[in-house]
């Protein structure tokens, strides 16, 4: 391929933009009228006007998508993460007009893109699956008996979709009539499918997955695992690889599944398999993710692959280079997720302009990042604005290296997470690896927040009280010069 049409925005754009040029490749960004002076818009070597800020008539919008790669002369199309990424019929137009998708397969896709037509597909390999229901559930009554038998604690749960959209956990039957009419209501927004299933919610759950690899040859690798518990409304913010609770026995394992759930969809390109993992470390298969995932970088610090790189490749039809007795962890990564948001107010939205924006700079930081100083982070698309990505060759090292790469990052015009990220790097749950799901409503409550103000209103309290008499000291100094009088 010697031109691509990269079919997103922000970060993610910016870091296939990045191993693009190192490929020798051209690139071809897309924007909406928010994204016109975007940092992925002027990297890029081409860039063309899509539509307005409304998704379906831009980023969402398949068809105007593909007509500009045409027009363009693109030979492929990279979707990135979210937007058409999983898309299977987005996929099949692209393939139909001539084009390269750099991803699955359609099939793949369609397969793991519904959580029961996964579990149906990887049965004959005999994947540990969560207890719960076979078949999708439409009716309320139904579906609270099918939590019944399971047994509460129970999670409801969108069979379309992820990212944490149409789930909730029921605790009792007190509380299933909210939890079901929200969960539907949210998956039939979120992916016009209002159907769910029910599982058993595993109590003091981890989130691990698995990154897969695989080319048209019936390849596939595993690359190790990633340690996702970290999270905010079910959705991520700090990773790292490896996980400081998973075993080479265990690693061996959840890696020998994630390849056979590949193989049950006959994929191709990078994917994720997601598993849950109980307090005695039993694993149970969630999901695959179809696409590049987030928190990549981490895989690409420990393994020394480039992904993106990879799924070029694997989509001009080249084979792996190779197998996985030749794959080694290498130290440790730590990735955290600096999304315009306020910690301190249940990580609410807070959008603006970034007035100050300077990144870390060290050995080995990384900074994957969507904005430059003087953007504005728009209430239109998700609130990422940057990843910042450590590695050392042990966990503890690289979480001081990921406190310095906080301490270095500074960010002026709106709240991020940044806070949130320092309070998770000197917790004592985290740094003992003795954490799992619950770690934002067990630790980052109204207490710890409070105390965090506090100790942060010291620290300035004192540092005004030394500045202040320093100032106030009288400072007798003698200058030997010549009168000016004298002079005259």
């Amino acid at each position: 391929m010697k031109k691509i049409l990269i079919a997103n925005r922000g970060e993610i754009a910016n870091r296939i933009i990045k191993t693009c040029k190192k490929l020798g490749i051209k690139t071809v960004a897309v924007y909406s009228d928010a994204d016109r002076e975007a940092l992925h818009t002027l990297n890029a070597d081409e860039a063309y006007y899509i539509g307005p800020n409304i998704l379906a008539e831009s980023y969402l919008n398949g068809e105007k998508i593909i007509k500009v790669a045409l027009e363009a002369s693109a030979d492929g199309i990279h979707p990135g993460y979210g937007f058409l990424s999983e898309n299977e019929d987005f996929a099949n137009q692209v393939e139909k007009a001539g084009l390269i998708f750099i991803g699955p397969t359609p099939e793949s896709i369609r397969t793991m893109g519904n959580k029961l037509a996964a579990k149906e597909a990887v049965k004959a390999f005999n994947i540990p699956m969560v207890p719960g229901t076979d078949g999708l559930v439409a009716d309320k009554k139904v579906a609270r008996e099918a939590a019944k038998k399971v047994g509460y604690p129970i999670l409801i749960k969108a069979a379309a979709g992820g990212g944490g959209k149409g789930m909730r956990v029921v605790n009792d039957d007190s509380e299933f009539d909210e939890a079901y009419d929200f969960a539907v209501s949210e998956a039939i927004t979120a992916f016009k499918d209002g159907s769910v299933m029910i599982e058993k919610y595993v109590l003091k759950p981890r989130h691990i997955e698995i990154q897969v690899i695989a080319d048209n040859y019936g390849n596939v690798c595993h690359l190790f695992e990633r340690e996702c518990s970290i999270q905010r409304r079910h959705q991520k913010v700090v990773e790292e690889a490896p996980s400081s609770v998973v075993t080479e026995e265990m690693r061996t394992a959840m890696g020998t599944t994630a390849v056979n759930v590949a193989r049950a969809c006959g994929y191709r390109g990078v994917g994720t398999v997601e598993f849950i993992v109980d307090a005695d470390l039993n694993f149970y298969f969630l999901e695959m993710n179809t696409r590049l995932q987030v928190e990549h970088p981490v895989t690409e610090f420990i393994t020394g692959l480039d992904l993106v790189e990879e799924q070029i490749k694997i989509a001009e039809g080249k084979g792996l280079g190779f197998c996985q007795d030749d794959l080694e962890i290498r130290g440790h990564a730590i990735e955290l997720r600096i999304y315009a948001e306020d910690s301190f107010a249940n990580f609410l939205p807070s959008t603006g302009t970034l007035t100050k924006y300077s990144e870390p700079k060290g050995e080995y930081f990384r900074v994957d990042g969507g904005y430059q100083q003087g953007d504005e982070v728009s209430v239109f698309f998700d609130p990422l604005i940057s990843k910042l990505i450590v590695w050392d060759v042990t966990r503890m090292k690289a979480i001081q290296r990921m406190k310095e790469a906080i301490d270095q990052y500074d960010i002026n015009g709106m709240e991020t997470t940044l806070p949130f990220g320092r309070f998770v790097m000197n917790h004592e749950a985290f740094v003992s690896g003795n954490f799992d799901t619950s770690f934002v409503t067990q630790y980052f409550n109204e207490d710890s927040r409070i105390q965090i103000e506090m100790a942060e209103a010291e620290i300035a309290a004192r540092v005004a009280c030394a500045l202040s008499q320093q100032n106030h000291r009288p400072k007798q100094k003698h200058i030997d010069r010549q009168s000016s009088w004298r002079l005259v």
